[in-house]
Parts: C-alpha cells; sequence; structure tokens
C-alpha cells in the first residue's frame, strides 16, 4: 500500500493539467458508458454516446502518457511544460465539442449541415492541429534529451514520430470523397469527409471499435500510429522487466529490439494504411494483405533473432 501511495504521489507531481485532464476523461468515459446504456440514439448508424467513450479513453492514456515524458525532458523543460499545457487545452476544448454534438443527437465530424455544425468541424480542426503541434514540440525536445537507457531513449522518440504520423493520417479522413465533391459542386454539401472507403459511413462495424466490416476503415492506421506512443515505451519497459532475469537481455540488444519494433511497427501502419485506401475490410484481408503482413512476420523473426545474436 505504501508503495502504491508512493507511485500516485509521484503521477500526481507530473504535468499536473494533462493529469488531470487524464482523471477527467476516465470519468468522462464511465459517463459515457452510462449513456451507452441509457441513451438509445444513433448517430451514422453508431450510438450517440460511442465515439465520446472512444475518445475519452483515448485520451486518458495519451495525456498522461505524455505528461510521464515531460519529465525526462531536460533542457527546455518549462517549454515542454507550456507545449504540454496547449496539448491539454486543444484536447479539452476537442472533447467539449465531441460531448457537445453527441448530447445534441449530431455527427461532430465531417457534418456542415448548418453554420453550427460547420463552426463545430472547423473549430475542431484547429483543435487538432494545436494538439499535433504541441505534441510535435515535445518529440524535439526529446530527441534533444540523453535518457540514459537506450532502449527507452528509441522508445519514446520513435513512439512520439510514429504517432505524429497516426495523427496526421487523419487527414485523409478529412478530405470529400468523389460524390462529395458532386455534391459541393451542385451547392449541396451536408458532409465533407469520411471514415470509410468504398462504403458508406454508418454500415456493419466491428464490436467496440465501429471499424467497418464491409469496406476500408481510415481511423485503423489513425489508432495504429497514434498508440505507438504507448505501446513502444511498455515494450522497453517489459524488456527491461525481463532482463532483471535474463542477463543476454543487456542494454545493447534491448535497444535494437526496440528499434526493431519500431521498424515493424512502421510496416504495419502502412500495410493498414495501404488496406483501408484499397477499401479492404481489416477482418477480410486478401492476398496481397495477407502477402505483406507473411513478409512483416518473417522479417520480425528474423531481425529478432540477429537482435539477440
Amino acid at each position: 500500500m505504501t508503495t502504491l501511495n508512493a507511485s500516485v504521489a509521484r503521477v500526481v507531481r507530473w504535468h499536473r493539467p494533462l493529469v488531470a485532464l487524464s482523471v477527467a476523461m476516465a470519468a468522462l468515459a464511465l459517463a459515457c458508458s452510462a449513456g451507452l446504456l441509457l441513451d438509445h440514439r444513433t448517430v451514422i448508424g453508431a450510438p450517440v454516446w460511442l465515439k465520446p467513450f472512444k475518445f475519452s479513453l483515448s485520451l486518458m492514456v495519451y495525456c498522461l502518457t505524455l505528461a510521464w515524458m515531460i519529465t525526462l525532458v531536460g533542457r527546455g523543460r518549462r517549454l515542454a511544460d507550456r507545449a504540454g499545457t496547449v496539448i491539454t487545452i486543444s484536447a479539452a476544448a476537442e472533447m467539449l465539442l465531441i460531448v457537445g454534438q453527441a448530447a445534441r443527437g449530431r455527427a461532430s465530424h465531417f457534418n456542415n449541415t448548418t453554420p453550427l455544425d460547420d463552426a463545430v468541424r472547423l473549430t475542431m480542426g484547429g483543435t487538432i492541429t494545436l494538439l499535433w503541434a504541441g505534441t510535435l514540440v515535445l518529440g524535439v525536445l526529446l530527441f534533444r534529451t540523453a535518457v540514459a537507457d537506450r532502449a527507452n531513449r528509441w522508445a519514446v522518440r520513435l513512439g512520439v514520430v510514429l504517432s505524429l504520423v497516426g495523427m496526421s493520417l487523419g487527414a485523409l479522413m478529412v478530405l470529400p470523397n468523389t460524390a462529395q465533391r458532386r455534391a459541393i459542386a451542385s451547392g449541396v454539401d451536408t458532409v465533407v469527409g469520411a471514415h470509410s472507403v468504398g462504403v458508406a459511413d454508418g454500415g456493419p462495424g466491428m464490436p467496440l471499435t465501429g471499424w467497418s466490416t464491409t469496406g476500408g476503415d481510415l481511423r485503423i492506421p489513425h489508432f495504429v500510429g497514434l498508440h505507438a506512443l504507448q505501446a513502444l515505451p511498455l515494450l522497453a519497459l517489459l524488456l527491461a522487466v525481463l532482463a532483471q532475469h535474463l542477463p543476454r537481455l543487456t542494454e545493447r540488444r534491448r535497444a535494437r529490439l526496440v528499434l526493431l519494433a519500431a521498424a515493424l511497427f512502421t510496416g504495419v501502419l502502412a500495410v493498414v494504411t495501404w488496406q483501408a485506401l484499397r477499401g479492404e475490410p481489416l477482418v477480410h484481408p486478401g492476398a496481397a494483405t495477407l502477402t505483406a503482413a507473411g513478409l512483416l512476420a518473417a522479417a520480425g523473426a528474423a531481425g529478432t533473432a540477429a537482435a539477440l545474436r
């Protein structure tokens, strides 16, 4: 219990605005869970509170991870703190808009049906841009920081890079498709952008995530890239724990494994992006996708053997 209390106290001393927002997102996720049970309205075929629920969980872990990463920064710590505050404000504003639209029973993304809906859509574009810029500043500072353990150093740095790439891939969703461009040209533009490729948004989807099971879904590469921020540091932590029992896992070998994981993660991100853009569902991969996945698996096995040699 003493160890747990000490750990909680240490976390609270991290970047306080980010930690506070992470706690608020945990509470919001619980509230959205109640909404999913009690409110049976739908928006584009999905429960109205599903999007706020997913976003709150994602931002909870995202903000907590960045709060920890800021503690690693040496030179430029004040700038890192300011970047964290910008990220907090932009993320909080984003969630307020998403929750507000859900309460109204309206779509938050891609929706310009009314002047208010369009203002919300454009404002969300601004908040995401600020969040991306704040994360970029933090990433630059982390590349300038000499983290003692090489595995952790590369896990943190490359995790931020891949997360920025994942966020950038979200731009693919806001581009109007062919039908929308025709509608805009004729003066009817109630929706601009979509996350599904080859099918309309709101069709059959996977449980919880809602990712399309009948066409491509651009939310998948967005999700995969974004959460490299947690995946690579967690791998480095796992390797450090295993190294206590496996002397073979030296710092140099653990760093090699983290670099290999980052390369494989990049390959997976490329494959799921390619798959989505071809209009292929994640759960129904074709021969080309399976071949690419097999090559990645073979490269991973060979790379792991070489890293441990």
